[in-house]
């Protein structure tokens, strides 16, 4: 089993996520945007613009104190606001200085907030920030991963830099947790990374991670999906994915779409109840779909038998090979949706639990006693 660590869940932040840098303070160098690029930083040296060398991340210019007088820390520094695509619980974050060795900054820091709605810049400035990361030393042309124990459920991140300088990457990975009110029929993809769905064990991730399984959106290279090294054993190759919720799964779509010498030459699926089995006991999985024939470079979708519920579902390809995506679009029974929503209220912070409980038309003071054992009756699923 290959071994999961926070850096291997998905970048919460990135721009296949929906993910965007809505405020920067300063960024005379390099713009903010590329930030929360999904591709790794690259770098042409000697490659000059009106405002010196190009940088594939973010850079400020040089602070300037009044003279004679060193820098304030609480004072001097930049910083920009990134709005995660997913809205999720945090597990580490990674700020990536990669090719910036003389011009990275000494230390900085991350906060987060839990917002309603689409807010503004200046309304992001009068949020209940927490921190997330305290302010540490950072290392230069370095990833400098750190992390986080995850509590809340955020929607936006902060980074400060001290004094300036640039980064070029900046990765939130974690766990999204998705809004249940936007999914008002219990209907939804199981599998789908940005509705907290997560791989949770895999036989090989030779040429990546298999949460490009999950990703949204289509694949757009063959580099997107997930492949295995070349098997040269009687085995097969296989990928274990913790639902976003406990739900029937009424459809997949197996897509090997790029992987044309490279596909698997049949798939099947099974699940099981976490609730009430033990995962790692074999004789508990049922069947969802049976041993079944891929093409390669193709979207299989297939609609499967009303099986029980499933917390997990285990993928295996026979023997080896790729997969660009893989979709599981099921039903939450009114119980689930439930506890979702249980769920989903106790992990907001309070700030974002008082609005929701007020618009609702619920006591705002019920967020200062979660967790609640009970939902409100005012947001049960209907």
């Amino acid at each position: 089993m290959i071994p999961l660590t926070f850096e291997t869940l998905p970048d919460l932040a990135s721009r296949p996520f929906g993910g965007g840098v809505v405020y920067a303070n300063d960024e005379f160098f390099a713009a903010a945007d590329n930030l929360v690029t999904d591709e790794p930083p690259t770098f042409t040296p000697r490659s000059f613009g009106p405002k010196g060398q190009v940088y594939d991340g973010w850079e400020t210019r040089r602070r300037r104190g009044p003279a004679g007088a060193g820098p304030d820390p609480d004072r001097d520094c930049d910083h920009a606001i990134v709005r995660l695509g997913a809205p999720g619980l945090v597990h580490g974050v990674v700020i990536d200085t990669a090719f910036f060795t003389g011009n990275y900054p000494t230390y900085a820091s991350v906060e987060a907030c839990g917002v309603e709605g689409h807010p503004s810049p200046d309304e992001l400035a009068d949020a209940e920030w927490e921190a997330l990361i305290p302010r540490s030393p950072l290392q230069g042309d370095s990833p400098n991963p750190f992390a986080v124990e995850p509590d809340r459920r955020y929607t936006h991140v902060r980074l400060t830099i001290y004094p300036d300088g640039g980064v070029a990457r900046l990765r939130v990975h974690g766990v999204a947790v998705p809004d249940p009110r936007l999914y008002p029929d219990g209907v939804l993809d199981l599998a789908a990374a940005e509705n907290g769905a997560k791989v949770v064990a895999c036989s090989n991730m030779f040429y990546g991670t298999p949460n490009r399984l999950i990703m949204p959106g289509l694949a757009r290279v063959m580099g997107e999906g997930w492949e295995t090294a070349r098997r040269r054993d009687d085995d097969n190759d296989w990928v274990q994915v913790a639902l976003a919720e406990a739900g029937q799964v009424l459809v997949a779509e197996l897509d090997a779409s790029h992987f044309k010498g490279n596909a698997p030459g049949a798939a099947s699926l099974r699940g099981v109840d976490a609730r009430s089995s033990d995962v790692n006991d074999p004789s508990v999985w049922f069947e969802l779909l049976p041993r079944t024939r891929l093409q390669p470079d193709t979207r299989h979708r297939f609609r499967l038998d009303p099986a029980a519920a499933a917390t997990h579902v285990r993928l295996d390809v026979f023997p080896d090979g790729g997969m660009a995506r893989l979709r599981l679009w099921g039903r939450l029974t009114i119980d689930d949706r439930a506890a979702a929503t249980l769920r989903w209220l106790n992990l907001l912070p309070a700030a974002h639990a008082r609005a929701v409980l007020t618009g609702a038309g619920a006591d705002p003071g019920l967020a200062a006693v979660r967790p609640l054992a009970d939902l409100p009756e005012a947001l049960a699923p209907r």
